[in-house]
C-alpha cells in the first residue's frame, strides 16, 4: 500500500517519511562540504528572499535554509519558488523533467480524546470538546521560477516599493534599536553582563557591507538576549548553549542582511562548523528550533525599521499573514513559531 492510500485509509504508515532526519542530513551534508546553507549564493541585493508569486509571501524558518542551499537556480536574481499546483492554477507549467526542492510546512491538526484516554479520532480542523491541538510536520516539492514556463518576468521591487533596501537602512535600525552601542578598539562583540554591544570605528571595516553583517550580528545577540526576547540558555564560550547561539545569531543576521539588500559575510572558521554541526548532529530537530528562533530575531529588528514594520503590519491587516490550508508551501504555519502558534511551547524549553 502507497502511503496516500495510507493517509486515506486512516491507519498509520509502517515505514513513515522522517521529514526531520531528511532536512538534518541535508544541511549537515553541505556544512562538511564547507557550504552554509543560510549563506546566500546570489547578488542579494537584487533577488531578496526566497518567496511565493502566487502568495506574495516569503518562505519563513527551515525553508529560507532550504531554498538558500539552492544557489544556482538563483544566480539570475529571481527569488520565486511555488508548488507544481500553485503553478498550474495560475497557468504556469513546470517543464517536463525538471527536479523540485523539498520545502516544508506543518498542518495544525485536533486529536479528539476518547474514553480512558484514547484516541478516537483526528480532525483537521475540529475545535470540539477534549480536542487537542498537534502539529504535523510535511513536506512539499516546490520548483524556482526558471523552471516554469509561462511565468511572468521578474521585476524586483524598487525602492519605493521597499523603502528599508536603502544604504542607510542598517543605520536606521541601529539607531532605533535601543541598543547602547561602544564604537572603538578592535573587537566586535555583545557583552550580557554590560547589556551593550562593542564595534570598532566604521572605518576599520574594509566595506560597509562587512560593518553592516558585522553589526547587524551582534544586534541578533543583544535581540537573543533578555529582556528583549529572552532566548538565550546562557551558555559559556565553546558550550552546546553558546554554539546554538552563535547557530541562530549567524542564520538571523543573514536573513535581515537578505530583507535589507546587505551582502552577508560569514565566518564560517573550521572551529564555528564543527560546533554548528556537532549541535545540529545532536537533535534532529535542532536545526529546525534555531532556523525558528532566528526568524524571531530578524523580525525583531528589522521591526526597528519604520517603513518595514508599517509593511507588515498593512500585510497583517490584509490577512496575508493567515494560511489557506491548502497544504501548499508559502502557506506555512511553523510549529516552532510561538508568534503564529501560541499553544506551541518552544521545542528547546519543552524537550
Amino acid at each position: 500500500m502507497n502511503k496516500s492510500k495510507w493517509r486515506r485509509s486512516g491507519k498509520a504508515d509502517p515505514n513513515p517519511r522522517d521529514i526531520y532526519q531528511e532536512v538534518t542530513d541535508k544541511i549537515l551534508a553541505a556544512l562538511e562540504r564547507g557550504v552554509l546553507a543560510w549563506q546566500r549564493g546570489w547578488d542579494q541585493g537584487l533577488a531578496g528572499a526566497p518567496m511565493n508569486p502566487t502568495t506574495g509571501r516569503a518562505y519563513r524558518g527551515i525553508n529560507t535554509l532550504l531554498l538558500g542551499m539552492m544557489q544556482d537556480a538563483a544566480f539570475n536574481g529571481d527569488p520565486r519558488w511555488c508548488s507544481y499546483r500553485q503553478a498550474q492554477a495560475r497557468g504556469w507549467q513546470v517543464r517536463k523533467g525538471e527536479r523540485g526542492t523539498t520545502v516544508v510546512f506543518y498542518r495544525k491538526l485536533q486529536r479528539r480524546g476518547g474514553t480512558d484516554g484514547e484516541t478516537s479520532g483526528i480532525s483537521h480542523d475540529g475545535e470540539g470538546e477534549g480536542a487537542r491541538p498537534f502539529f504535523m510536520v510535511r513536506a512539499s516539492t516546490v520548483f524556482h521560477a526558471t523552471q516554469i514556463d509561462g511565468i511572468p518576468v521578474y521585476n524586483p521591487p524598487g525602492i519605493a516599493a521597499e523603502p528599508w533596501r536603502t544604504p542607510e537602512a542598517v543605520q536606521t535600525i541601529l539607531d532605533n534599536s535601543g541598543a547602547t552601542i561602544h564604537y572603538g578598539g578592535s573587537q566586535a562583540c555583545f557583552v550580557p553582563s554590560r547589556d551593550c554591544i562593542y564595534l570598532p570605528p566604521k572605518g576599520a571595516f574594509r566595506s560597509d557591507a562587512a560593518f553592516s553583517c558585522t553589526a547587524l550580528h551582534e544586534l541578533s545577540h543583544y535581540a537573543y538576549a533578555p529582556p528583549r526576547l529572552d532566548l538565550s540558555q546562557g551558555g559559556r564560550f565553546g558550550s552546546a548553549a553558546y554554539a546554538f547561539e552563535e547557530l541562530v545569531v549567524s542564520i538571523a543576521s543573514v536573513n535581515i542582511c537578505t530583507v535589507v539588500g546587505v551582502e552577508a559575510e560569514i565566518e564560517n572558521t573550521a572551529s564555528y562548523l564543527a560546533d554548528w554541526m556537532t549541535v545540529i548532529k545532536s537533535d534532529k530537530r535542532a536545526i529546525f528550533r534555531a532556523a525558528a528562533d532566528a526568524q524571531r530575531v530578524a523580525d525583531y529588528i528589522l521591526g526597528f525599521h519604520p517603513d518595514y514594520a508599517a509593511a507588515v503590519r498593512a500585510a497583517n491587516e490584509a490577512g496575508a499573514g493567515e494560511q489557506d490550508g491548502d497544504g501548499d508551501p508559502g502557506d506555512t504555519l511553523d510549529e516552532f513559531d510561538d508568534q503564529a502558534v501560541p499553544v506551541v511551547e518552544r521545542l528547546a524549553t519543552a524537550a
